[in-house]
C-alpha cells in the first residue's frame, strides 16, 4: 500500500499503453484474439488499470501542495461536458489519424470531428487531467493527473510521427490537410455531429455527475 502501490499502478498503466500497441505485439494479439477481441480486451484492461491508478492515488499518503479555489471547481465542471462530448464524438468516428477512430469512411475534404481537432480523445484526456489536477492539490493526484496530461500531449505528437513514417509524408499530408492539433484549426466548418452522439454525451455526463460522489467519494458540485 502507500507509495509502493501507487508506483506499481502507474507502471502497469504505462506499460499497458506502450507494449500492446507496438506493431509486432499488436499484430500477434490481433491474430490471436481478432480485431474486435483485441479492442474489447484492451479497452477493459485499460479501464481496470485506470480504476486501480485512481484508487491507489487515493490510498497514497496525503501530502498537500495547495488548497483548491472555488473557481477551479467551477472550471472543472464547465470543462467536463466538453471532455465527454469530445470522447463521444470521437469513438468509432471516421478518423484514421488518431487513437479511437476508424479508417473507413474518412474524407480528407470533410474530416468531421478530426476537422475540429485531429486528436479528440487525447484532447479530452488532456482537458480532463488538467482540470482535475487543479482541484486535487495533493502530491499523489498532482503526479497522477500530471502524468496523464503529459501522456496526452506527447501522444498527439507521437501518433503524428508514427503515421508519417508508416504512410509516407505525402500521404499523411493529404489525409491530414483538413485537420490540426490546435482546436478549430482545421476544416471544421460545416461539421454536423450526429444527434445520437450528442444525446449519448449528455447521458454519460449526467451519469458521471451522479456517480462521482458514490464511486469516487467526492462531490463534483462547486
Amino acid at each position: 500500500m502507500g507509495w509502493g502501490e501507487f508506483a506499481a499502478a502507474l507502471a502497469a498503466f504505462g506499460l499497458s499503453h506502450v507494449v500492446p500497441v507496438r506493431p509486432a505485439v499488436k499484430a500477434a494479439l490481433v491474430a490471436r484474439l481478432g480485431r474486435g477481441g483485441f479492442g474489447a480486451s484492451y479497452g477493459l484492461l485499460s479501464l481496470a488499470l485506470l480504476v486501480w491508478v485512481i484508487a491507489a492515488a487515493g490510498r497514497a499518503p496525503f501530502v498537500p501542495l495547495w488548497d483548491p479555489a472555488l473557481w477551479m471547481r467551477w472550471l472543472a465542471n464547465l470543462a467536463m461536458p466538453v471532455v465527454v462530448g469530445l470522447a463521444c464524438l470521437a469513438l468509432g468516428a471516421a478518423n484514421p489519424l488518431s487513437f479511437g477512430g476508424r479508417a473507413a469512411g474518412f474524407d480528407p475534404l470533410h474530416p468531421g470531428i478530426a476537422g475540429v481537432v485531429r486528436h479528440p480523445l487525447l484532447w479530452a484526456l488532456l482537458i480532463w487531467a488538467g482540470v482535475h489536477l487543479l482541484v486535487n492539490g495533493d502530491l499523489a493526484h498532482v503526479v497522477m493527473f500530471g502524468l496523464f496530461a503529459g501522456f496526452a500531449a506527447l501522444g498527439m505528437r507521437g501518433i503524428d510521427v508514427r503515421l508519417r513514417r508508416m504512410w509516407g509524408e505525402a500521404e499523411w499530408r493529404r489525409l491530414a490537410a483538413g485537420t490540426a492539433n490546435r482546436p478549430f484549426g482545421g476544416a471544421w466548418r460545416g461539421y454536423r455531429p450526429a444527434l445520437w452522439r450528442l444525446a449519448l454525451a449528455a447521458l454519460v455526463w449526467a451519469g458521471l455527475w451522479h456517480l462521482h460522489l458514490p464511486v469516487i467519494g467526492v462531490s463534483p458540485a462547486p
